[in-house]
């Protein structure tokens, strides 16, 4: 078959297109033809795709957003294809993959009021309507069993057309037989003596993510703990007004931040604790291939998969509502006790070896291609 992919943006640090691609290239493996519409394309084309870059801007995202459906449009009214799968909830999808929360839900419980008499408003909850509305034929692969609730409860979509999928870690985020070589020599290359601790945040859209949250409690570390914790930050995103936030808590010497890169595995192996007190997260796949690497997880309840850390007994999940005075204990707390640590990643390599964390983008295949059982 010909199938067509759409998103908005690839880049090769997000975790939406990660599993994108990981999809797309499954899908290729099965014998069949991948066309790919974008808006913006950053990073290599994998042999064999097609990919089209839409030559539409405007001033505003959500009149880029429908100037880029009318483009793509028109091209598949050219050039059909078999299939449609969309990344973003757009229009006439033959399947979505929802990793977007729902944004009908937020919007009436987030936002003021007024919001909803916007354009930009409009626009979203049109595109959310197209894909979840009772009459649509679109088929949802869900990631995230939080979401389904709200968007049945938004749109009365019929559940014969969510398809939850577990979770897709990539292979290469296990801890391999070498870890332990492998993280003394990332310790080395970043002079961190045996007795120093090393916080990692990774993922990109650093205020969603709670970094925040995270510089505020590594502040009020204790005074010894803070002068052997070093946090370092890994994400595509602005990080002006969260330097300015370091400086102020008096913390620059203490936190690093990256930009994404593509060696994540070091950081997970050569690491003591992932911190990820996010606002608000779908899912969080850094958080399992912390896991299956054997590093510990401090993690807001509100992301979709920090019931694995629970399950797993991997690390501590901060409760509902948020408490910063929460966060600054447990993370003191973890960083203090290396016997918590060392169990906690034995049973994320216990964890990995039993659960099934990786078959996501064979999965999502199946549903697209109508394979499955």
């Amino acid at each position: 078959m010909q199938l067509a992919f759409i998103l908005y943006k690839y880049f090769p640090f997000g975790g939406l297109q990660r599993d994108f691609m990981r999809i797309a290239l499954e899908c290729q493996r099965r014998g069949h033809s991948i066309r790919v519409y974008a808006m913006i394309w950053e990073g290599e084309v994998p042999p064999g795709f097609e990919v089209l870059i839409a030559p539409v801007k405007a001033l505003f995202n959500h009149t880029r957003n429908e100037r880029f459906t009318a483009w793509v449009e028109a091209d598949l009214g050219r050039r059909p294809v078999d299939r449609v799968i969309g990344f973003n909830k757009m229009p006439h999808l033959d399947v979505y993959y929802a990793a977007d929360p729902c944004f009908e839900d937020k919007a009436q419980t987030l936002r003021n009021p007024l919001y909803r008499k916007w354009g930009r408003y409009k626009h979203f909850a049109d595109y959310e309507r197209a894909v979840f509305a009772p009459e649509s034929k679109t088929e949802i692969l869900m990631i995230s069993e939080v979401q389904q609730p709200l968007f049945v409860k938004h749109y009365a979509t019929p559940a014969e057309r969510f398809h939850l999928l577990p979770p897709g870690i990539a292979q290469d985020r296990r801890a391999p037989a070498n870890a332990a070589d492998i993280r003394a020599e990332f310790r080395r290359e970043f002079n961190l003596a045996d007795d120093e601790r090393l916080v990692v945040q990774i993922g990109s859209g650093f205020k969603t993510k709670g970094l925040d949250r995270t510089l505020k409690a590594i502040a009020a570390l204790p005074p010894e703990l803070k002068k052997r914790t070093r946090l370092i930050v890994i994400g595509q995103d602005d990080p002006k007004p969260f330097l300015l936030q370091i400086k102020a808590l008096g913390i620059g010497d203490r936190v690093q931040i990256l930009k994404g890169r593509s060696d994540i595995p070091r950081f997970l192996l050569g690491a003591d604790l992932l911190i990820h007190p996010a606002y608000n997260e779908n899912t969080g796949t850094v958080l399992l291939e912390a896991v299956v690497a054997g590093l510990p997880v401090l993690v807001s309840d509100v992301c979709g998969y920090a019931h694995y850390i629970a399950e797993a007994d991997a690390g501590r999940v901060l409760p509902s509502p948020f408490s910063q005075a929460t966060l600054d204990r447990l993370l003191a707390e973890m960083l203090a006790d290396d016997a918590a640590r060392a169990a906690w990643s034995r049973n994320g390599l216990a964890f990995a070896d039993s659960a099934d964390l990786y078959s996501m983008p064979a999965r999502a295949a199946d549903v697209i291609l109508g394979e499955q059982a």
